[in-house]
């Protein structure tokens, strides 16, 4: 599966300067913004990781992404909370307890828990390891260039960004 997720940026018309407001439909709390494009892109990959991990803490479920839409901008989630993503998908898919895990991999349940939390830093060997154990692997693929403001057009009513097309 890959970790994609859909994102709207608009241009903030009330600020007293050039800035954006980015939304993401399918994470709730995923909202950020930024005094230029560059950093509002930055700041949404940060929004995002940090509502999955609040997504999965108090769930214990992490919504999958919907297909880019025109207009919409992809946002990557970074290698090592993508990973864990996936771990924690096939965990639910097989039926496998973090205790379960834990015992497999021979952890603490606090350490396993961190391992499974997308919002905490852990070490990738270590969740390739606990992929593995469940029978899954990992796959890094080059995604291209980040998304520029210069490759969406700004309709002249809304202002959002919107994928040339």
């Amino acid at each position: 599966m890959k970790y994609v997720y859909p994102c709207n940026i608009a241009l903030d018309e009330t600020a007293d300067r050039e800035a954006y407001v980015v939304t993401f439909p399918d994470v709730y709390g995923a909202n950020t913004g930024g005094w230029s494009w560059e950093e509002a892109i930055e700041n949404a990959e940060d929004a995002l990781v940090a509502a999955l991990g609040a997504s999965y803490r108090q769930q214990g479920e992490i919504p999958l992404p919907s297909p880019v839409s025109d207009g919409q901008v992809p946002i990557n989630v970074p290698v090592i909370p993508a990973a864990k993503l996936a771990l924690n998908r096939s965990m639910r898919g097989q039926g496998i307890t973090q205790r379960e895990l834990a015992e497999r991999l021979g952890l603490t349940a606090d350490a396993t828990a961190t391992l499974c939390n997308p919002d905490y830093f852990s070490h990738l060997s270590t969740i390739e390891k606990a992929l593995r154990i469940v029978g899954c692997g990992l796959v890094v693929e080059e995604s291209g260039r980040l998304p520029s403001k210069h490759s969406y057009k700004q309709h002249s009513k809304s202002r959002e960004a919107v994928a040339p097309g």
